[in-house]
């Protein structure tokens, strides 16, 4: 038999991947990195590219950091970011949840549930933009539909800013965040309980388990990587938020109530002050806040049968090595 030549696939793999990998390293690895390094200089001012690393200007080779650590805005702008997150997450996932187990209850056989799923889902794909126009228009002043209708039903009522007070606002941009995001968590869910064996679940159901004692006790343990899944790139989306704050209020107005960490340092760097080292050094803490969040919500969510199996594994191979 003459034996054929074997043609190595590979090769093309790694050929399509090129346009890719250079997109990656210009757009996006290249400013990771050079964002990093401007955080240790003196670098300031609009069309400048000299700088110099504060070492050698007879400066701490941390001193943005501290200056950001320290500055009381932007304290104020982690702090309004991370209530603003946690006002629209907890609403978001127990939304998703009710959903998903109403949806995937082999028991209740909802009709209609591709169309509730479509317009669940709707929202997301709506543009930030659109969302933050159309609240604005809600809730503007003097004249807005909220502040007419109100007046409407309560003659007499003076008109209300909604967008300059410090509670209204965050709970207007909370709600936004989650109408528009609700639903994507909710499909993502969706798909991960629909992933789950119907074996499972008739044995659950065999066995006498109810609809809550079998959706807490089966659905939620095998869907822990979805959920981990939705939990970091909610924490990632929620602590980097900036569209629609910005778009709905902007960081002159609300006397500061909605000025988020990603505002605090757009402002830095383009907002007239051009401190690009500053900018850069709440770029990376922000980045190291969200790595270390990111961290903990792995190891709280780790499967803990998983790793003493791990553990059991490698005391044994350690064990094997002593015997040898």
């Amino acid at each position: 038999m003459r034996n054929k030549k074997l043609v190595d696939y590979a090769k093309y793999g790694y050929i399509f991947s090129i346009p890719f990998i250079l997109a990656f390293c210009i757009f996006t690895l290249y400013p990771v990195v050079y964002t990093f390094i401007i955080g240790f200089t003196n670098l300031k001012g609009a069309g400048n590219t000299e700088f110099q690393f504060l070492p050698a200007v007879g400066k701490n080779l941390f001193q943005n950091f501290m200056d950001v650590l320290k500055a009381k805005t932007f304290k104020q702008a982690f702090g309004t970011t991370c209530i603003i997150w946690i006002m629209n997450f907890i609403p978001q996932i127990g939304f998703a949840l009710l959903f998903t187990a109403w949806f995937t209850d082999r028991r209740s056989k909802v009709k209609g549930t591709g169309l509730f799923k479509i317009l669940f889902y709707m929202p997301n794909i709506i543009t930030a933009a659109t969302m933050a126009i159309l609240f604005q228009k809600l809730f503007g002043y003097p004249i807005g539909a909220v502040n007419q209708l109100l007046g409407h039903l309560q003659p007499g009522r003076q008109p209300y800013n909604y967008l300059i007070n410090n509670v209204p606002i965050k709970l207007i941009i909370a709600f936004v965040q989650f109408f528009q995001w609700y639903g994507h968590t909710m499909v993502n869910l969706t798909a991960g309980v629909i992933g789950i064996s119907p074996e499972i679940f008739e044995a659950a159901e065999i066995d006498g388990a109810n609809r809550v004692q079998t959706f807490f006790r089966i659905t939620i343990p095998c869907i822990r990587q979805i959920m981990l899944f939705v939990l970091v790139t909610s924490l990632i989306g929620g602590l980097n938020m900036f569209d629609i704050p910005e778009l709905l209020v902007g960081s002159k107005q609300g006397n500061g109530a909605a000025i988020t960490t990603n505002m605090y340092i757009r402002n830095l760097a383009f907002d007239g002050s051009y401190l690009y080292n500053r900018a850069a050094a709440a770029s990376v803490i922000l980045f190291l806040v969200i790595v270390a969040l990111s961290a903990v919500l792995f190891f709280v969510m780790r499967d803990k049968d998983e790793a003493k199996i791990k553990k059991l594994k490698k005391a044994e191979l350690r064990a094997a090595r002593k015997g040898l």
